[in-house]
């Protein structure tokens, strides 16, 4: 495919902020419980935007927009996608039930699915929880949600990077 080549910038068609923030979005918010890396929350930013998700949710120590350590990697993503911060993740998790949301945590749990075996309900909203570098989402975070979702793991290591 010798003919292939990469298309310019101006040949993407990307929307503008403005064209973005008033688009139809993907009913899903990503809540963050005590991420406390910036690069990681800002590489969370730019995925969100690709994907065209609704809202992040930025919990306990995650750090918030604007912060020169988040724009290195979310690269103007912190400013096309929508966000609110609360001092405690369990009060993300309350708001988003009264919303009418199913909560799953990203976590590996006694009673968690199988990332392949997850079908999501269409019209349904869903926020899916992603916890600490360390310690993952926290105990309490997992007893309040409706279940979690384990993605399954080959290597040696138990864990993935949450960006």
């Amino acid at each position: 495919m010798k003919d292939q080549r990469k298309l310019k910038t101006h040949e993407l068609k990307r929307k503008t902020i403005s064209e973005f923030k008033t688009s139809r979005k993907v009913p899903v918010v990503i809540v963050l419980d005590n991420v406390r890396s910036l690069n990681n929350i800002g590489s969370i930013f730019r995925t969100c935007d690709a994907l065209g998700v609704e809202s992040i949710y930025l919990c306990g120590i995650s750090a918030t927009p604007p912060h020169a350590e988040i724009y290195k990697t979310a690269l103007g993503a912190e400013d096309s996608v929508d966000w609110k911060y609360f001092n405690e993740t369990s009060q993300a998790i309350e708001y988003l039930k009264m919303k009418g949301f199913g909560i799953y945590a990203l976590e590996q749990t006694t009673e968690s699915i199988d990332i392949r075996n997850f079908t999501p309900i269409p019209n349904k909203k869903y926020a899916f929880v992603f916890g600490n570098e360390m310690k993952g989402v926290s105990q309490e975070v997992i007893y309040s949600c409706d279940n979690s979702i384990e993605i399954p793991q080959f290597g040696t290591k138990h864990s993935f990077n949450v960006s």
